[in-house]
């Protein structure tokens, strides 16, 4: 008997220990030409809190649209709070900065480095907006120039973000407030007050937050329980690809079982070629194992997206690589709903077509040159 959404919800529930919640509004947000203006909105409607979380924080027309955004609603005696990665945003511009806390903004940076070790691990990964506790966003856009337009080009980067509205935006305020906690601030204020929140859609979804740390994190477990719990098809669209060994042998045995499992990475117009081939270094396994592999062709690819028989869809800021999986704060929403995993589908189908496929011939004949980087960048796998 074929599954439904609540199968899968139950399944997730109990071995992970985290309740979906119900009433969700979900809408998808592809590429810097929705997920900008339809951010920039919600900020500018905010009537009591903005908080905002990310790791990229570069520059270009974004950069300052944010900032100005922020500083607006804080002079309005809206309370705003930006947390910034303080390696993610290190290419931001002072200026802003300046602008933001002048105007009120609680601006901080996330764990400044002062350990070397901090460089590369433990970096907060997670990308969050919650506006008046109501309404939040979440997946993988950067704020910079990158990520303007509609991937046309390679100039445009194609992306996945989400805006939720409902009882999920209690999980977005949590994986905000578990950064924010690091800071110097209160984690809360007083006066505030926490409604319950309103159902104001029919969409279950269960927000899961992962933290840097030893062992295995929650990121890499649920990656891995959805590819168990798949009986048809897994399709995987990852920015940067260079999973663990459990979420190797979760491909594989899902594809020994009769799973379609495709791969969607960056192609020619990756951003890291290091990253790139990190990846690559796996293909020979990956293929080997029944997986199918893509590479996106038209602009750097920068989504975080998996998508389980077309019932399941998982959006968020955490690759398929091991810095996602075990070295840094990651947050993703899981939806359970044909119609939300359809609209992934849709945008799967679409990225197909202007990729090309890697199959284990083209793969055996790459050059010796090529096998020696892999290994070379194999041996960081665990920073890339």
């Amino acid at each position: 008997m074929a599954k439904d959404p609540h199968d899968y919800r139950r399944a997730l529930e109990a071995l992970m220990g985290i309740r979906a919640t119900d009433g969700n509004a979900i809408e998808v947000l592809k590429n810097g030409e929705r997920i900008f203006p339809a951010m920039l909105e919600a900020i500018r409607a905010a009537e009591h809190t903005v908080d905002f979380m990310t790791y990229v924080y570069w520059q270009g027309p974004p950069a300052e649209w944010f900032a100005d955004a922020f500083a607006e609603r804080a002079r309005e005696g809206v309370r705003v709070r930006v947390l910034v990665d303080a390696i993610g945003g290190r290419l931001m511009d002072d200026a802003l900065v300046e602008q933001m806390r002048d105007a009120g903004v609680l601006f901080e940076r996330f764990r400044p480095v002062r350990d070397l070790k901090l460089r590369t691990s433990h970096r907060t990964h997670r990308r969050v907006l919650l506006i008046d506790g109501a309404v939040g966003f979440t997946g993988g856009v950067g704020i910079a120039q990158e990520w303007l337009g509609d991937a046309r080009d390679e100039h445009e980067w194609r992306e996945t973000h989400v805006r939720v509205a409902g009882p999920a935006a209690d999980g977005l305020r949590a994986a905000f407030l578990e950064n924010w906690a690091e800071t110097p601030h209160p984690i809360i204020d007083r006066d505030e007050r926490y409604p319950a929140p309103e159902h104001v859609g029919d969409i279950p979804a269960m927000v899961v937050p992962s933290s840097a740390g030893h062992g295995v994190s929650r990121m890499s477990i649920l990656k891995r329980l959805l590819i168990d719990l798949a009986d048809e098809r897994v399709d995987i669209t990852s920015a940067y690809l260079a999973p663990d060994e459990g979420a190797i042998q979760a491909i594989r045995d899902a594809c020994a079982r009769g799973v379609d499992v495709r791969i969607l990475v960056p192609g020619a117009c990756v951003d890291k070629r290091v990253a790139q081939l990190a990846a690559e270094e796996h293909f020979e396994e990956l293929l080997d194992g029944g997986a199918r592999m893509f590479t996106y062709e038209r602009s750097m690819l920068h989504a975080k997206t998996m998508v389980v028989d077309g019932i399941v869809a998982d959006i968020g800021s955490a690759n398929f690589n091991s810095r996602s999986l075990s070295q840094d704060e990651e947050v993703d929403l899981v939806v359970f709903s044909r119609e939300i995993a359809g609209i992934l589908d849709e945008h799967f189908a679409a990225d197909l077509e202007l990729s090309q496929e890697v199959t284990e011939e083209r793969w055996e004949k790459r050059p010796a040159l090529q096998r020696m980087a892999e290994g070379v960048v194999g041996l960081l796998d665990d920073v890339m």
